[in-house]
C-alpha cells in the first residue's frame, strides 16, 4: 500500500499525464470561450482545460456524438481524445461537429494509430494478441487504426485548414497493456462464437504469455489533429 505522499505524487503525476492529451490545443481555449469536450469519460482532461481559466464553469451531459443538444453554429471549440477510434459511423459525427461549430470555430482531435504503436519487444506472441485486440475493436465498431485516417475524413467533413502532428506518449507500461489485453480477450471468449471464437481463443493464449514475459517498452502513436469549420 502507498504512503500518502506517494501515492499524491503518483496521482499528481498521472493527472498531469493525462491533461497533457490536450497541450495541443491549448492555444484556441480562450476566457468567455465555450468548449465541448467530447467523450469526456471520467473528465480528468476536462477539467484540466477549465483550470486554466479563472471563473470557467463545467457541465456535463449525456448525449450521441451524432445528435449533440446543441444550436446550430454556437460553440467555439470542440475537442475529442481517444473518441474517433471507437466510433461506429465517424463521418456523421464530424458533420454534426461541423453543424454546432461558429464559422471560423475550431476543432482538436486526439487519435490513436494503433498500427504505429511501438513496442519492444515485440514477439509473435505480441503481435498474435494485438491481432485480437484488433478484432474486438473493430466487433464493436471502432477502428484500431482511426488515427491514419482521421486527417481525410475530417476534410471529406468539410472542414479547412486541417493540420496534422504524430506524438509518441506512454500512456500506460508495457506489462500492463499486456495484462489488459489478455483480460478484454478473456471476457469476449465467454459470449464468443464461431469462427471468432477460434482466433480470440489463440489471441488469449497468446496475451496470456505475453503478460508473463517480463518488462518491456510501449508507447501509442497518437495523430494530433486541428482544424477550423
Amino acid at each position: 500500500m502507498l504512503e500518502g505522499n506517494a501515492r499524491d505524487a503518483m496521482s499528481a503525476r498521472s493527472a498531469r499525464q493525462t491533461v497533457g492529451h490536450a497541450v495541443f490545443a491549448q492555444p484556441l481555449f480562450g476566457p468567455g470561450m465555450w468548449v465541448v469536450d467530447v467523450g469526456c469519460g471520467p473528465s480528468s482532461i476536462t477539467l484540466g482545460i477549465g483550470d486554466g481559466h479563472r471563473g470557467s464553469t463545467v457541465d456535463f451531459l449525456r448525449a450521441d456524438a451524432r445528435a449533440l443538444p446543441f444550436a446550430d453554429a454556437s460553440v467555439d471549440v470542440i475537442f475529442a481524445h481517444a473518441v474517433f477510434e471507437q466510433l461506429k459511423q465517424p463521418g456523421a459525427a464530424l458533420a454534426e461537429f461541423r453543424r454546432i461549430l461558429r464559422p471560423g470555430g475550431s476543432l482538436a482531435l486526439s487519435t490513436s494509430d494503433w498500427s504505429r504503436a511501438r513496442l519492444r519487444p515485440k514477439t509473435a506472441n505480441v503481435d498474435a494478441a494485438l491481432r485480437g485486440h484488433y478484432l474486438l475493436c473493430r466487433r464493436a465498431g471502432g477502428d484500431p487504426f482511426a488515427g491514419r485516417s482521421i486527417a481525410a475524413a475530417v476534410a471529406a467533413a468539410g472542414f479547412a485548414d486541417v493540420r496534422t502532428k504524430t506524438r509518441y506518449r506512454a500512456d500506460t507500461t508495457y506489462r500492463a497493456l499486456a495484462a489488459d489485453v489478455e483480460a478484454r480477450l478473456v471476457t469476449a471468449l465467454e459470449t464468443a462464437t464461431t469462427p471468432d471464437r477460434d482466433q480470440l481463443a489463440s489471441a488469449a493464449r497468446s496475451a496470456w504469455s505475453w503478460a508473463r514475459s517480463g518488462d518491456g517498452d510501449f508507447t501509442q502513436c497518437w495523430i494530433e489533429l486541428l482544424a477550423t469549420r
